[in-house]
C-alpha cells in the first residue's frame, strides 16, 4: 500500500530552575525512531467518546485519516516506529497495524470475452443476445422469478470490490451513484472516478451478475429491476485492506443498502486468529463493522474461497502470508482461527457449483460454514479432461488497459456469492419487511437441496489436491442449505 511518507519527530525539552543555584539544565528526551507511514487501526470502547483515543494517536505522532464513531474505530497514520505501543493507553482498547494484512483478490482473470448485438429490448431476460449463454440464470430458474419481480429499484445492493464500470451499457442505468463510494485506506471518497475500476475487472463482473440490465444488449442479472451500488475496497495493487473493508461495511449500513456481496477475504492470513495478538484487534474491528451493519438492516454474502479446504475443519496452514510481506509460515489453525467475512456471525457464505451442480473443483466448503451454494462456473463440469471456458460464468466486465467495456467469462466462489445476493434483493423486493435474519432464512429455506457425492470427491482424476470429502445430510458441507433459487425466493 503506498502512501506519501511524511517526517513525525517528537521531542521535549525541559528547564529546571533550582533555588539558590544560578545554574540552568536543559535535558532532552531522544526522539522518537520514523519508518514509513503506515495505517493503524485503533480500537476504542464502544459506545463512547473517541475523543481520548484520538488525543493519544495525536500524542503518539500519528493522525486520523478515519473516524469511525459508530463502532469505536480510528484509522491512523503515523511513521512513528514506537507507535503501537505509544498510543497504548486510557480510551484505547487495541491497536493494530495493518501492514501485510492485505489480500489479493482471487479470480481476476477474463478468461475469454465475447462480442454482443443490440436488439430491441422487450423486457423478457431470454431476449437478451447473450442470455442463451448465461447457463448459470437457468440453473437457478431467473426467468420464472422475472415473471413475478425482476426488483425493486429502491433495494441497492453493495458490492464491496474493486470498483464498477460506470459507463458499462449493462450497467449504466444501474449504479446508484449517490451511494457509491471509494473506502481505499478506510478513507471515504464519492467523486465518481474514485469507486470506479482502475485496475481491476472484477467489481464490474460482480455487479452484472446481481443487477445486469435487460435492455437488448449483452446479458441480465439476477434482479435487473434492483441498483447497484460501487463501494471500492480494492486498491490499485489488488489488495483489500482491513480498514477499507471496515469502511465498506459501514458506508453500506449508512446509506441505506439492504445487502451487500463481499467476494474476497480480510487478510493475506488465510484464516484471522483471535488468539494471534497482531491479527485480533483487526478480527475485533471487522465484527464491530459486521454487527453494526446488520444492526443498520443489511445481510452481507461473502464468498466461501477458491482453496478447496474444509472451513469446518482446519489443521495447519502452510501458504500464509500470501502478500508477499513475509515469507510463508506453518501455522495451527484452531477454533478460533476463521475467514473473514465468510465465517463470521451473520453472514451468509456461498460455495460454487458447476454446470452439473456438483462442487466446482476449487470451492472451499464446510459444515456448518458453508450456508448456501450458487453458480460459480467450473471449467471441468462436466467432463474433467477438457477445459470448456463456456461453463464460466459470463458477465460484464472491463478492460482496465483500454477502457473498453465488454463481457466475459470467469469463475470462482467470487462469481457464485453475487448470485445468491441477486437471489436476495428480489426475495426483498416481494418481502420488503424481512430482517436481515429472516431474509438469510428465506434463502437457505428456498434452495434446492443438493446430496452429497458418494465417497471421495475426485473432480480433477489425478489431481489429489482436489480430492474432498463431503459430509452431512440435507444440509451438507459441499451445499450447506443447496443452491440458491430465484423463483422459489420470490414466492
Amino acid at each position: 500500500m503506498r502512501f506519501n511518507r511524511r517526517i513525525a519527530l517528537s521531542a521535549a525539552s525541559a528547564v529546571a530552575l533550582v533555588a539558590g543555584l544560578t545554574v540552568t539544565a536543559a535535558v532532552a528526551t531522544p526522539a522518537t525512531a520514523s519508518g514509513p507511514d503506515t495505517t493503524y487501526l485503533v480500537l476504542a470502547p464502544q459506545g463512547g467518546s473517541l475523543a481520548a483515543a484520538a488525543a493519544r494517536v495525536d500524542a503518539a505522532g500519528g493522525t486520523v485519516v478515519a473516524s469511525y464513531g459508530q463502532i469505536g474505530v480510528l484509522v491512523a497514520r503515523s511513521t512513528n516506529l514506537s507507535f503501537d505501543t505509544m498510543v497504548a493507553g486510557a480510551g484505547v482498547e487495541a491497536v493494530a497495524s495493518t501492514t501485510g494484512f492485505g489480500t489479493v483478490l482471487d479470480d481476476d482473470t477474463v478468461m475469454e470475452t465475447v462480442e454482443s448485438a443490440t436488439v430491441e429490448p422487450t423486457g423478457d431476460p431470454t431476449g437478451e443476445p447473450l442470455f442463451g449463454l448465461q447457463w448459470d440464470m437457468t440453473q437457478i430458474d431467473v426467468e420464472a422469478a422475472h415473471a413475478v419481480t425482476t426488483g425493486d429499484p429502491s433495494i441497492v445492493v453493495g458490492v464491496l470490490d474493486s470498483g464498477i464500470s460506470s459507463t458499462h451499457p449493462d450497467l449504466v442505468t444501474q449504479i446508484a451513484k449517490d451511494k457509491s463510494a471509494s473506502c481505499l485506506g478506510g478513507v471515504v471518497d464519492t467523486t465518481e472516478a474514485a469507486w470506479n475500476p482502475t485496475t481491476s475487472s472484477h467489481g464490474t463482473h460482480v455487479a452484472g451478475t446481481i443487477a445486469g440490465a435487460i435492455n437488448g444488449v449483452g446479458v441480465t442479472g439476477v434482479a435487473p429491476g434492483v441498483k447497484v451500488a460501487s463501494v471500492k475496497v480494492v486498491n490499485d495493487d489488488g489488495f483489500i485492506y482491513p480498514e477499507a473493508a471496515v469502511c465498506g461495511f459501514i458506508w453500506a449500513a449508512d446509506h441505506g443498502m439492504r445487502v451487500t456481496n463481499n467476494s474476497y477475504f480480510i487478510d493475506p492470513w488465510q484464516w484471522n486468529c483471535r488468539n494471534d495478538a497482531r491479527q485480533r484487534p483487526v478480527w475485533e474491528a471487522v465484527q464491530r463493522a459486521l454487527r453494526y451493519s446488520a444492526n443498520k438492516g443489511v445481510l452481507n454474502f461473502a464468498s466461501a474461497g477458491n482453496a478447496n479446504v474444509d472451513l469446518q475443519h482446519k489443521f495447519v496452514d502452510s501458504g500464509s502470508p500470501n502478500d508477499g510481506s513475509a515469507p510463508p509460515e506453518d501455522r495451527i489453525i484452531t477454533g478460533a482461527c476463521l475467514d473473514l467475512p465468510a465465517e463470521a456471525p451473520g453472514v451468509v457464505t456461498v460455495s460454487a457449483v458447476g454446470t452439473v451442480r456438483l462442487k466446482s473443483y476449487y470451492s472451499s466448503y464446510g459444515e456448518g460454514v458453508v450456508d448456501v451454494a450458487a453458480p460459480g462456473g467450473d471449467t471441468r463440469q462436466p467432463n474433467p479432461a477438457v477445459s470448456t471456458t463456456a461453463n464460466a460464468v459470463l458477465s460484464s466486465v472491463f478492460n482496465t488497459v483500454t477502457h473498453v467495456n465488454g463481457w466475459g467469462y470467469m469463475q470462482g466462489t467470487s462469481m457464485a456469492s453475487p448470485h445468491a445476493a441477486g437471489v436476495a434483493a428480489l426475495a426483498l423486493s416481494v418481502h420488503p419487511g424481512l430482517t436481515p435474519g429472516a431474509l438469510a432464512a428465506l434463502v437457505e429455506r428456498t434452495a434446492e437441496q443438493l446430496p452429497c457425492p458418494a465417497g471421495i470427491y475426485d473432480p480433477r482424476p489425478g489431481l489429489p489436491q482436489f480430492q474432498a470429502e463431503c459430509s452431512g445430510g440435507n444440509r451438507n458441507s459441499f451445499y450447506g442449505a443447496g443452491e440458491v433459487n430465484a423463483f422459489n425466493a420470490v414466492q
